[in-house]
Order: C-alpha cells, then structure tokens, then sequence
C-alpha cells in the first residue's frame, strides 16, 4: 500500500525526532516467529516498525532513531537493503550486476538512525544510549509492537501546553474478549474486540523533553517504565494525553492475526498513507 498521499502537520517547529524501542526479544510472540525481532514481524507484506514509522512520517516527523538489541543485524539489512526490500527491480548477473529499480516509494526523505543500544539492555537504558542522537531536542518515543489512530498533533500540542517532562498516551485496554450488543435477545452489534471501557493503561507514544535523561542512570538494567516514570511522577512531571481511539499491541500470535485481519481487509485505523 504504498500511495502518494501524506498528511503533513501544520507547524513545521513541531517536527520532532521521533525514538522507536526495537531490542526486546519478543518472547511471547515467538510461536509467530522465532528468527526475527518482533519489530519485524509483518503487518501485510511489511514489518509492524515499517507501520509505525509510515503513521508518523504522515504527520511529518521523519527523522527516526531506532534504539537495536535482539537480532539487530536484521532491522539493519532491512534499511541497508531498503529499495529492494519495497520496490521491484531487474538484475543482470555478471562479473559487474547491474540493478534497474522499477518504481518509487514515499520515503525518499526519511533519516534512519540505527544505533546498537545492547543485546540485554532494559528499555530506560536504551534511551539512555540514544541521547546524542536527539541533539537535546525534545523528541517522541514509542514501542516498535503497537500501533493505533492517536492524533500526533493533539499528542504534541498537549504537551507543549502544560510544558512537563514527559507526555504518555494514555489508551484504554482492547477487551480480551469479544463485545455483544442485543436488545430483547436479539443482538444489534457484536465486536471481536472491542476498546475496553475502564480504566487506562500506558499505549506509549510519549513526548519528553531533554530533561529526561536527568531521570535516567547508565545501568543495562534500567526499566524506563519502572524508576524513572516513578521519579517523574514523584515530581509531578508526567502527564497523560487521552486517547479514546483505536490502540493495538502485538504481543501475540492472536493479536497478529487481528492486526493483519484488518490490514488485508482494508479496515486498519492506523493506515492514512
């Protein structure tokens, strides 16, 4: 689904570096594949980091730095390779291969920084590791496991407004089970997993400021969701955008088979390139 059309945001001061979590090992989705990271497991023809990076590029942020560990050689080829990867293309074998690509993509202007933050590191260390890479700008971060419809111009403006350290969506949970809505016996509407109506987790698709790594320490061990988020909400610098809107994770093999469901069937929220 490579189309033509982009949504820009308004305000090009707006424009951030945005910080994309790809070294975890994946463990609970392994029955989907165990030879890749999980940010390379497919959406369609394309890794879900591919999605994640497309649904910001359309709101014009397109300057990533991706934070590698599990299988970073991978995510690596991928971007090396990136032409071949999304385009068709003829060979001609021989002492000197020549290569004739056939088409164009919507790309062209992304910068991809790929940056080894560690095989074992924790999540608040892989942030840590990408600090010079951001130029002491503020920036966004998410996961390379979750999509959604979040709108990244409310998301940026929110934070600009209340001027913290650290901005996080805040999503509600999709329902582990499927939603019925009947009257007199009769069901009217029935959802295969609906957006849960309680209470809401993290969804990621943060903004933070450079202050943020006055919260983060040089340890491997480091979870950015554990002390540093509890220090930030000690000190009254977290806050929460709400989203109401569609939020997926792929933690497994299910939710893979719900994401590419809506994927192949043209109904997947967080596809507007």
């Amino acid at each position: 689904m490579l189309s033509s059309r982009i949504y820009l945001i308004i305000n090009e001061d707006e424009v951030m570096k945005v910080v994309i979590l790809c070294g975890g090992y994946g463990t609970r989705i392994r029955d989907v594949s165990e030879n890749i990271p999980k940010p390379m497991i497919t959406i369609g023809p394309y890794p879900i980091l591919w999605h994640i990076m497309k649904y910001y590029a359309s709101y014009g942020h397109r300057d990533f730095v991706l934070c590698l560990g599990y299988k970073a050689n991978v995510i690596k080829d991928f971007f090396l390779n990136y032409e071949s990867h999304t385009k068709d293309f003829t060979i001609n074998l021989g002492r000197r291969s020549e290569i004739t690509f056939h088409n164009n993509h919507n790309e062209e202007n992304w910068k991809v920084t790929l940056v080894d933050t560690g095989l074992d590191s924790m999540t608040g260390a892989r942030v840590k590791r990408i600090k010079e890479y951001v130029d002491g700008e503020d920036f966004m971060l998410t996961y390379g496991d979750g999509v959604g419809n979040i709108d990244l111009n409310a998301l940026v403006n929110h934070h600009r407004e209340h001027e913290r350290i650290l901005t996080v969506t805040g999503v509600r949970p999709p329902s582990r089970f499927g939603e019925l809505v009947y009257a007199d016996g009769a069901v009217t509407e029935f959802n295969e997993k609906p957006q849960a109506a309680g209470g809401r987790i993290s969804g990621g698709f943060f903004v933070a400021t450079s202050r943020i790594f006055e919260y983060l320490g040089d340890s491997d061990r480091l979870v950015f969701e554990h002390e540093p988020i509890q220090r930030l909400v000690g000190d009254k610098q977290l806050m929460v955008y709400e989203h109401n809107g569609f939020w997926q994770p792929m933690d497994t093999s299910r939710e893979y088979q719900l994401l590419n469901s809506l994927y192949d069937e043209g109904r997947a929220p967080w596809v507007r390139w």
